[in-house]
């Protein structure tokens, strides 16, 4: 007969998964800022042709980027 024997209490799955979620969060929070930061850095180096064959205009790079075009921009094209 062989007898199992439970040395260790099992934690519950939860106890550090906030946590863990949150620092997760905020490390994906900070690559996206790095990401968008350097795709900015790039728009605002090519000339305004380059950018008009994109589709946006110099003064919507940060709108673009972030995500928030502006509505009006696509009608008065």
């Amino acid at each position: 007969m062989t007898t199992i024997y439970s040395t260790a209490e099992t934690a519950p799955a939860t106890a550090s998964g906030g946590f863990t979620r949150a620092l997760g969060n905020w490390a994906n929070g900070i690559a996206a800022f790095w990401v968008r930061r350097e795709a900015i850095k790039a728009l605002r180096a090519m000339n305004d042709r380059e950018l008009r064959d994109i589709g946006i205009t110099r003064s919507h790079i940060d709108e673009v980027v972030w995500g928030r075009p502006d509505p009006e921009y696509a009608r008065r094209r």
